[in-house]
């Protein structure tokens, strides 16, 4: 491309030696405005800024009453520029008038004037304004003048940020920066780092924004390009990420977008415009993030940060910046403090030195947080404003475990976190140690602790915590990690690797528990909405049986010779079991037409999560080799409970007595059909709550590697049958007497079992 407008040019230069001039901000905007309505041939042009209160005000105009100017103002959402600040999309009109958000202001004189085009004024994807050009005549502006007005708007972006308008109205209030803070965010990755911050601020400010020749840009942008793709290839190529499958798959995800040719071409079209290659980087950027800040879908959302990563990347090849902080810099106690952070980015910092990571907007599905996860890395997400309230080299705590953030904390509270880690240390020692001892009661009841597992990089945990197999292996983790559907091949080594690193002990594969929240980039998302009881898992697989066949033959292939366990997931009905155990059959003897080995025994169970399937237990039982209670879902719609509702997460309580009923009940009928029983949620990994699963009759708990060791140490200090004994007759109808978690931290304190 060496082609360039030089309407945009000419205006853009224009602009620069207003910049340039030593007058007050309000005659630069005064000036900015008559320039633009002239190079646009426009004969209003308006500048609106958002103030700290989030009202747009009217801070210049060409073309409307100069006495409205600081005197009009609109709320966010409220009027066409209200609209396109809320949402960050230009609006082009024939007549104004008749659009339904039209707002008449009568001291603007603006009623004489149809034609409007207004965008927004957009810096790293925040809304800072709005820009208007209005005309008397009915027109449709072109798309070579919307390009020209955005582009315009990114440079007033610029002087907005440097706050020169800012000293004409007043500030929100501001908090005190230095003192002690604890904020609450949303628990990502389990345990405690305590350290120092350092602010991950990949973003490189731009200061350069107008060209002076744009072949040179064009230029400079290929050779970036180029260098950025180089980078991911030797990222590939390291040993490090050759070792851990998922995290390669996010990196070649960001190779196939740095290749894309339509980002590229967008840059180059804004070069074209008069801009510089950093400042048509971040253009592109600034107009991406804005669309995706928008979108409702969830998995679109937490991919924006990895949009942000690539697209900061290419501005530190453009600028010269590292793309991070070198060792010698990153203190040996890093808390990582980030708006948000792809995988690649997290990748950089030394492992041995990140005791923590703090985010403002990544969730539990972010690249980042399963990263984390997989290296053990504690994270804490969702926390509000953390990167404007703290510092680089301020002492923080991150406590992965309760979503808790101490910033700047006192000396004693540091000191009993300390305690915290070291106590932990303390505890994981003692359960190294019973790693080989028998999971057995006091009175001889034998447990089998089993793991719950879904990355590559959980396995090494089932010799380390002395797992006794795998009770749940969530496929679909390494599916929302890959940015293509996996192949059979693919699939078939992952599986492979997994009963390998399991040896004789038994491995449960659960097949695709998809939809919902746990959307894949590859499929297009169904907007649902109530998506946890919508098109997901099961239902998903019968829908789309070409989905199951695929997943379901290279598990096949995968157990050749040696035992598979499958499991269906979100099973409703026992008629969609049958189906499902149908679509097998089919896959296993075309797998024996084509001459390939199959499985020397197939179990196939289901999940037990949907309250429905209770009214059909002695059915279900009579055609299932073995299930496994889903306690996470089946509480939540028993009970109607949105676990991610913070209003209603702590209202009621797994340990109640109704829901002891239910797992009573499960676990009774399947003893009775002698169907092996496992109960794989959150509950079978707290100590109390494994402590009253045991109770209850359950003999097969599956759990992350970090709770086995409590629960064995727990397990192996309690007499199930007579905590039976006092128990059960507290979940008979009339006799419930009280709370069922207090009555059972006494009996563990009593019996001085560790809870």
């Amino acid at each position: 491309m060496r082609r360039t407008l030089a309407g945009p040019r000419l205006l853009l230069r224009r602009l620069r030696e207003v910049m340039a001039e030593e007058i007050s901000p309000q005659e630069r905007l005064d000036k900015i405005v008559v320039l633009i309505a002239a190079n646009m041939v426009a004969e209003v042009c308006s500048i609106y800024l958002l103030r700290a209160d989030r009202q747009l005000e009217l801070f210049a105009t060409e073309g409307l009453n100069r006495t409205a100017v600081h005197r009009t103002s609109l709320r966010l959402g409220e009027g066409l520029v209200g609209l396109i600040a809320a949402e960050a999309e230009p609006l082009n009109l024939t007549d104004a008038s008749t659009h339904p958000s039209f707002a008449y202001k009568p001291e603007t004189g603006e009623e004489i004037y149809h034609s409007f085009l207004g965008v927004p004024v957009l810096r790293a994807g925040q809304t800072l304004g709005v820009l208007v050009v209005q005309n008397r005549a009915k027109r449709t502006y072109t798309d070579e003048e919307i390009e020209a007005l955005q582009t315009t708007a990114m440079v007033i972006a610029e002087m907005v940020a440097a706050r020169e308008p800012g000293a004409m109205f007043p500030q929100a209030n501001q908090l005190d920066a230095r003192r002690t803070m604890q904020i609450e965010g949303q628990p990502l990755a389990d345990g405690v780092g305590l350290g120092k911050v350092v602010l991950h601020e990949p973003r490189v400010v731009v200061t350069n924004l107008i060209a002076e020749d744009a072949n040179t840009e064009l230029d400079r942008l290929e050779a970036a390009v180029d260098k950025l793709r180089l980078s991911l290839d030797r990222m590939l190529a390291s040993r490090d990420v050759a070792h851990h499958g998922e995290h390669r798959d996010v990196l070649e995800a960001y190779r196939m977008f740095a290749n894309d040719r339509g980002w590229v071409r967008r840059i180059e079209e804004a070069i074209g415009n008069g801009l510089t290659a950093e400042a048509a980087v971040e253009k592109v950027q600034n107009d991406t993030r804005a669309r995706m800040m928008r979108q409702t879908d969830p998995y679109l959302r937490e991919r924006l940060h990895d949009i942000d990563d690539l697209t900061n990347r290419l501005l530190r090849e453009l600028v010269g910046v590292p793309l991070s902080i070198s060792a010698k810099d990153l203190p040996k106690d890093a808390i990582i403090v980030a708006r948000n952070m792809g995988a690649a980015e997290l990748l950089d910092y030394e492992r041995d030195r990140v005791r923590g990571l703090v985010f403002e907007e990544a969730g539990p599905t972010s690249h980042a947080t399963i990263i984390a996860r997989a290296l053990g890395i504690p994270a804490v997400g969702q926390v509000a404003g953390v990167t404007s309230l703290c510092e680089s080299g301020d002492s923080i705590i991150a406590d992965g475990g309760s979503g808790i953030v101490q910033l700047r904390p006192p000396t004693d509270v540091q000191n009993a976190y300390a305690e915290k880690v070291r106590f932990r240390a303390r505890r994981q020692a003692q359960y190294k140690r019973l790693r080989h001892r028998p999971s057995v009661t006091l009175d001889g009841e034998e447990i089998s602790l089993m793991l719950n597992a879904g990355l590559t990089v959980d396995l090494p945990h089932l010799e380390e915590a002395g797992a006794a197999g795998i009770g749940l292996f969530r496929t679909e983790i390494p599916f929302m990690v890959a940015q293509t559907f996996p192949r059979m091949r693919e699939q078939t080594g992952l599986y492979e690797s997994v009963i390998s690193a399991a040896g004789e002990r038994p491995v449960v594969f659960r097949t695709l528990d998809i939809g919902g929240d746990k959307v894949l980039p590859y499929l297009r998302a169904v907007q649902e909405e109530n998506p946890a009881m919508g098109w997901r898992a099961v239902r998903l697989g019968l829908d789309r049986p070409a989905l199951l066949r695929t997943q379901q033959r290279a598990l096949l292939r995968a157990s050749a010779g040696r035992r598979l366990r499958l499991m269906f997931p979100m099973v409703t009905e026992t008629g969609e079991f049958e189906q499902a155990r149908a679509i097998l059959e089919r896959d296993k003897l075309h797998l024996q037409k084509h001459g390939h080995d199959i499985p020397a025994e197939i179990k196939l169970g289901t999940m037990i999560e949907v309250p429905s399937l209770l009214f059909e237990l002695d059915e279900l039982f009579r055609i299932v080799d073995f299930a496994s209670v889903g306690s996470n879902d089946l509480f939540h719609f028993l009970t109607a409970t949105d676990r991610g509702n913070p209003r209603v997460a702590e209202r009621y309580d797994a340990m109640s007595a109704p829901f002891l009923r239910v797992l009573k009940t499960i676990v009774d009928r399947a003893a009775v059909a002698d169907v092996p029983l496992s109960i794989c949620g959150e509950m079978a990994g707290r100590p109390l709550e494994a402590m009253a699963l045991i109770a209850l009759g359950y003999r097969t708990l599956s759990m992350s590697p970090s709770a086995i060791g409590p629960v064995k140490a727990m397990l192996r200090k309690l007499k199930a049958n007579e905590l039976r004994a006092r128990l059960l007759p507290r979940l008979e109808a009339g006799r419930w007497d009280g709370d069922l978690r207090l009555f059972l931290k006494s009996y563990a304190d009593d019996q001085n079992i560790p809870v």
